[in-house]
């Protein structure tokens, strides 16, 4: 689990977060959801401590994340996997070496270890056959499970997802929408995603956060959305003619 607690942060004299509290929750899908410029990625920047909050608390199980000195907070961020936007795969490295690296980096195992944790977490995003492929050499939607995998590799308590479906194709984006659900269930993590797919919103939300003009506007499931009574969530989430057409079919 984790907690913000009344966190704000500006830029340039310029507040991009207003006294934001919300908990994400253990063994859920955790939405954040807002337009561009919203402060959506600001809120989870700040969470992994890419950013420093300016006021309030990030608490990680109850641990202080932002009142620890750089060195003490290693230890969270041991426990923290990230899924990249563009994937973040090094193009020199093959799919397994990929993987392994955050094991080379942050683990003390040793080579045969190594490689048996990135062949299960490859095994668990369904690519048995790609370890000696090149980045260069498989499709995106691969790139992205290559992606997953290495998230994983390090038995995260958390995951950070940013924008997981950028550039995919719809059918694409929704195995890799059922791939993170899955694995957030089964390893019980706290999965944290910032995205602007109201598929993926409807699909996944076990709990929304809705951030409007850099202030917590709404928070609920997925569920709750189609009735939520926020005029702002609604004109978001709805803003296209296909969503439109979704929400008054599901509401009929």
């Amino acid at each position: 689990m984790i907690q913000v607690q009344n966190i704000s942060k500006g830029f340039y004299g310029k507040l991009v977060l207003k006294n934001v509290t919300n908990t994400f929750e253990e063994g859920k899908v955790n939405l954040i959801i807002g337009g561009s410029g919203s402060g959506k990625t600001v809120l989870m920047k700040c969470m992994v401590g890419l950013y420093e909050v300016d006021e309030g608390a990030i608490e990680y199980d109850g641990r202080d994340f932002s009142a620890m000195t750089k060195l003490e907070r290693k230890s969270i961020r041991r426990e923290i996997g990230m899924l990249f936007q563009g994937s973040a795969l090094f193009d020199s490295m093959t799919v397994e070496e990929n993987v392994m690296f955050p094991l080379t980096m942050l683990s003390k195992m040793d080579e045969e270890e190594k490689r048996d944790r990135a062949n299960f977490c490859l095994q668990r995003v369904n690519l048995d056959n790609a370890n000696n492929l090149f980045p260069a050499e498989i499709s995106g939607g691969m790139k992205k499970r290559v992606a997953i995998a290495r998230a994983i590799a390090m038995k995260p308590k958390y995951l950070f997802c940013d924008e997981p479906n950028s550039g995919l194709d719809p059918k694409t984006s929704i195995v890799i929408d059922e791939l993170i659900k899955e694995i957030t269930y089964e390893f019980q993590m706290t999965t944290v995603i910032n995205t602007h797919d109201m598929n993926s919103v409807l699909m996944m939300g076990d709990n929304i956060i809705f951030i409007y003009k850099g202030e917590k506007f709404w928070s609920g499931s997925s569920k709750d959305i189609l009735n939520s009574g926020n005029e702002q969530l609604e004109n978001f989430v709805f803003a296209s003619k296909v969503m439109q057409d979704l929400r008054r079919h599901l509401k009929n």
